[in-house]
């Protein structure tokens, strides 16, 4: 009596999960294709992002601000000093389009001066001569050029001005009643992030979150559209010990393409000549970058389990993929549009959280274990909390069910 009990005696509950998370890493491992793309698409994709994106937008930058830069000037024979002293700035006046306005629209023209009829008269008469710059501010490739336009002519004036003065015996100074300095308190370090401050945390977040995505996705609803997973649930085993197992395998996986990711921006950053080599790549902000997502891994892992056995086929629960990529944009979007300053609140609320963290290893910041106890504890109880949910769902009989 007592062999025929302890023949049906339930599983350990860590044996159970590890065998089912070996046995989905099994299934996984023979759809080669879909481990590659899962492993190899981040750690291929996204550095070459962001180091491809960072080098453009530095190699831009450069080639406006060094090359001589030619400025189509309407009326420029009223203002020839002024020609003269654009050309000492690397700006040379050339002969305007017909119709500057309409070039400017088409995008021929990145900007232009408009020097006003009455500029001599104005000039002769020490009142302030119109020069008017055209440019469409929409435009990003006009950012610099205009702005190296508007600060010559701003010299210019200046310059002029002062003139004016001495010749009336007057010192220039006194028309500054306040000299106005500048020190700026940012580190080395939070200036390397900052330039890449807004595109990397978001990339780091969606990785961690979807990680896991496919496997558990095939895992819950692939299995039950195929109506593999009735037996598994037919089984002596604790759902709670099945769930976890499959959570486990999508981990695994997620953390292996997470690690990948993170160390090909290690070398993708030791390998380029640009803005890649003002990263922090060193090994321990790798670590606290690991240690940040990781929460996240298991929030997003643990979400997916559930809305995977709420839905009915893998095609529905992959249709929750459109708006799942969007949550971690929202953090982004609003620090963007809103910035805020840090506290102690934001570390507790997902996406955001995540986005705060990786901005202090960024900026070189050192993290407080306050912070990080709040950090860890909000982030895998929210896990924690899902988990459970995803339990309750798997002990409802009908999930085994197709359709």
């Amino acid at each position: 009596m007592s062999t025929g009990t302890s023949a049906f005696r339930e599983p350990g509950l860590f044996a159970t999960a590890w065998s089912v998370m070996c046995k989905e890493l099994r299934d996984i491992s023979r759809d080669r294709r879909t481990l590659a793309l899962a492993l190899l698409l981040g750690p291929l994709l996204y550095p070459l992002l962001m180091i491809g994106i960072g080098s453009l937008a530095e190699n831009r930058a450069r080639t406006q601000l060094d090359k001589v830069l030619e400025v189509p000037t309407v009326g420029m024979e009223r203002a020839p000093n002024l020609v003269a002293f654009l050309a000492t700035q690397g700006i040379r006046a050339v002969e305007p389009p017909t119709d500057v306005d309409a070039a400017i629209v088409r995008q021929e023209v990145d900007v232009a001066l408009r020097i006003g009829p009455t500029f001599a008269d104005d000039w002769r008469a020490g009142r302030p001569a119109l020069v008017e710059i055209v440019q469409d501010t929409t435009r990003r490739d006009s950012e610099i050029p205009s702005a190296r336009v508007r600060a010559a002519v701003a010299a210019y004036g200046d310059q002029v001005g002062a003139l004016r003065l001495l010749a009336r015996g007057i010192d220039p100074s006194v028309t500054r009643a306040i000299n106005v300095g500048s020190r700026d308190l940012a580190t080395e370090d939070a200036r390397r992030g900052l330039m890449l401050s807004t595109i990397m945390p978001y990339l780091l977040i969606l990785m961690s979150f979807l990680g896991g995505a496919y496997l558990i996705m095939d895992a819950t609803a692939g299995e039950r559209e195929r109506q593999s997973l009735e037996p598994l649930l037919a089984t002596p085993a604790s759902r709670g010990a099945i769930v976890s197992g499959k959570i486990a395998a999508a981990c695994a996986l997620g953390l292996l393409s997470l690690l990948l990711t993170l160390l090909a921006f290690k070398l993708s950053a030791q390998l380029s000549s640009g803005v890649g080599r003002m990263l922090d790549v060193s090994f321990a902000a790798i670590g606290r970058m690991l240690l940040i997502l990781l929460p996240m891994l298991f929030i997003g892992t643990t979400l997916l389990t559930w809305l995977s056995a709420t839905a009915k086929s893998m095609k529905e629960a992959q249709s929750h993929m459109t708006w799942l990529m969007l949550l971690p944009m929202i953090p982004t979007i609003a620090l963007a549009v809103n910035p805020i300053k840090t506290q102690a609140w934001q570390f507790m609320v997902p996406f955001l959280a995540q986005n705060q963290m990786l901005l202090k290893v960024t900026r070189g910041e050192s993290i407080d274990l306050q912070v990080w106890a709040i950090y860890l504890a909000a982030g895998f109880g929210m896990a924690a909390v899902l988990w459970l949910a995803a339990v309750r769902r798997y002990h409802q009989e009908r999930l085994a069910i197709s359709g």
